[in-house]
């Protein structure tokens, strides 16, 4: 190591926002740049984990003990090596919750018709058959195939699906729906459900998956009430959390200008369109009140948001229904997220110091590297990673010399 890199006993944690099926690949990409990118940094060594929504996901494996790398083999390539989940798995229709409601529409329809007969005058039959919306299904997908999958991936040898037998702290954030409180399963009294059925909670998005039920209440995505829940990590001392957020409001004014986006409106891809810019603004200002609220809440903590550009027509047009697309956009991820740690590298390089890491200037500077990177040959803490190291770093110097000639 370096002079003046001292590897102390850091408190550091890592709180990952949702954003569905996209949020979970974007943030893939994300983090296996800063593993890379930033000596000292060990994603599956850190002392507390924050998910919310599709964030959930990724900071549950990581907690267990599954690599990045691991997660990408599966997740991007569709690969057998124990990860976290496919996206397939959020896209089962959920037809028990079809036939539960299915069953309530004659006793409801004939309710609603008798009220209607005897009193047709004090009420419309619309009024009299606005019931009928108690038949209508609670969600389109059926969560309850993520908590399968994650139930037999967390019960292998080495992990855990139990909050209390980890290593790590692991906060799961998930809003009981009857109080609109969020909850966070994980802390003590909210430690005892399964962190698999803990996900399916707190990614349970309204109107796509029905709410999950643990211990009698009813729980859907914790991104309700904040994005990032990087208080739970703060609350719990951490002086460092790195914070990743996958969804942004799209500049198209500003793309256009730059020549990275289409001319034209927003308007014109219909409601689709409009309704992903709207809930991305909206809860893109949410999160940037919240993080200013952390710096006079929190003193003498540092928080650092990594997230893509405004002006990114990749993420915001992308199509991440097919594998091809899955994984160019987990590498714009982590290309965009290697380019922003090397324009900001001045202001992290002294909270990082603070904290014991670093940048990796050689990695940041070698323009051939690209996913899927193999993150075994970085062995905590061993002689092989360090040489490993510098023999990459070796090569790379190597590399633009042979370039240059």
């Amino acid at each position: 190591m370096g002079k003046g890199f001292v590897k102390n006993k850091r408190k550091v944690g890592l709180a990952l926002a949702g954003g569905g099926p996209f949020g979970a690949i974007y943030e893939i990409g994300a983090l296996m740049a800063l593993e890379e990118s930033i000596e000292g940094l060990d994603l599956n060594d850190l002392d507390c984990y924050v998910g919310v929504s599709a964030g959930s996901f990724l900071a549950a494996a990581l907690a267990n003990g599954i690599p990045a790398a691991e997660i990408y083999r599966l997740f991007i390539e569709g690969g057998q090596a124990q990860g976290a989940l496919t996206p397939e798995l959020f896209m089962r229709p959920a037809f028990a919750e079809y036939g539960r409601r299915a069953r309530t529409v004659p006793a409801i329809a004939t309710r609603a018709a008798w009220n209607y007969l005897r009193r047709p005058l004090a009420r419309g039959p619309l009024d009299a058959f606005a019931a009928l919306g108690r038949a209508i299904p609670t969600g389109v997908f059926d969560n309850q195939a993520i908590h399968a999958y994650l139930e037999t991936v967390f019960s292998r040898p080495g992990q855990t699906n139990d909050f209390r037998r980890l290593r790590r702290r692991l906060y799961l954030v998930a809003t009981d729906l009857d109080t609109g409180e969020a909850v966070s399963f994980g802390r003590k009294g909210h430690d005892a459900v399964p962190i698999s059925r803990a996900v399916q909670a707190s990614a349970a998005l309204p109107g796509l998956f029905p709410p999950v039920q643990i211990d009698g209440r009813h729980y859907v995505d914790g991104a309700l009430r904040k994005t990032l829940h990087a208080s739970e990590a703060l609350d719990d001392g951490m002086r460092l959390v790195l914070c990743v957020n996958p969804l942004v409001p799209f500049d198209a004014k500003l793309a256009a200008a730059r020549g990275r986006g289409p001319q034209g409106h927003l308007v014109e891809g219909g409601l689709p369109m409009v309704l992903s810019q709207t809930f991305r603004a909206v809860i893109h200002s949410r999160m940037a009140a919240g993080l200013s609220k952390y710096r006079t809440q929190y003193p003498g903590r540092d928080v650092v948001l990594f997230q893509p550009e405004r002006d990114d027509g990749e993420i915001f047009f992308t199509n991440i229904f097919s594998y091809a697309t899955r994984q160019r956009v987990c590498e714009h991820a982590y290309e965009r997220t290697r380019r922003d740690l090397a324009k900001r590298a001045k202001e992290l390089a002294p909270i990082l110091a603070r904290h014991g890491m670093r940048l990796r200037h050689d990695v940041l500077a070698d323009p051939h590297r690209r996913l899927p990177i193999d993150f075994r040959r970085r062995a905590r803490g061993g002689a092989l990673a360090r040489a490993a190291s510098q023999l990459q770093g070796t090569l790379a110097e190597l590399r633009r010399h042979i370039a240059a000639a």
